[in-house]
């Protein structure tokens, strides 16, 4: 299944040797922030956006966005107040928006309440890193019925078979997991990177996105070429917290110039 987000994201490409998916932790620091970030990813014209839905066990996260989550969940953040943030953005920024989560999330809410409430709020799709493929159950269908990409994840630890079976029940674009570990270190950009999707795009011609430890525009002029999107999230929540508003639209902008 590919559909409008696809065709969005290959539209886009005509324009951009890479393009750039960002990411925010709805609720931290706190969601008037989380909205200046969304004005500047507007400004910077980032692709698509990953709303994150906080979570009290963020099993994919590294400290800091471990951290993040679990401030957010403090703050008060519960279903009701993501969705009406969504809902927000959706209305007011031209980017699609994703949700990343996890699984118990959907599980609690319910696979058709989990479906409809974020087709409601105008999300694109949504990623949730701890749900296998084989464990998803009926929300491929409910999926398709409202109109959601659920994204899947490739990593580098996948044999081939798996890959194959992944990339091909794929949606929207191909989420590829720069190397083991969880989000936040830092990912050098290598030769081992390329040879992983070129394993990737064997099995699927959707577009394929790189995650994990990206942090700079030099990173992202590296990929072209070799990725169609590049993920950046624990770089852009790092510069916010250590150097603040203005630092955080300079990256946004370096990495913006690197698109290109």
């Amino acid at each position: 299944m590919s559909g409008k987000l696809t065709e969005y994201l290959r539209n886009r490409l005509k324009e951009k040797k890479i393009l750039l998916m960002t990411h925010t932790v709805v609720g931290y620091p706190s969601l008037e922030d989380n909205w200046r970030m969304l004005q500047e990813m507007q400004l910077a014209n980032v692709d698509m956006v990953e709303l994150q839905m906080p979570f009290s066990e963020p099993i994919a996260d590294g400290p800091l966005f471990v951290k993040a989550n679990q401030e957010a969940l403090k703050n008060g953040i519960d279903w009701n107040a993501y969705f009406e943030f969504m809902g927000r953005a959706h209305e007011k920024f031209d980017f699609p928006l994703l949700l990343i989560g996890y699984y118990n999330s959907a599980f609690a809410m319910g696979h058709h309440s989990f479906c409809s409430r974020l087709a409601e709020h105008g999300a694109s799709g949504y990623l949730l890193p701890d749900l296998p493929l084989e464990e998803m159950g009926d929300l491929q269908d409910l999926s398709r019925e409202h109109q959601l990409n659920p994204i899947m994840l490739c990593t580098p630890t996948h044999k081939d078979t798996r890959l194959e079976s992944i990339c091909t029940n794929g949606s929207g674009f191909l989420y590829c997991v720069a190397r083991k570990g969880v989000t936040g270190a830092v990912t050098k950009i290598d030769p081992i990177i390329f040879e992983f999707l070129k394993r990737c795009r064997k099995y699927s011609d959707l577009p394929l996105a790189l995650g994990f430890g990206l942090s700079t525009g030099e990173d992202l002029k590296q990929l072209q070429g070799h990725a169609d999107i590049a993920v950046i999230g624990t770089a852009l929540l790092k510069i916010w917290e250590e150097k603040g508003y203005e630092a955080y639209r300079s990256l946004l902008q370096e990495l913006a110039v690197a698109t290109a």
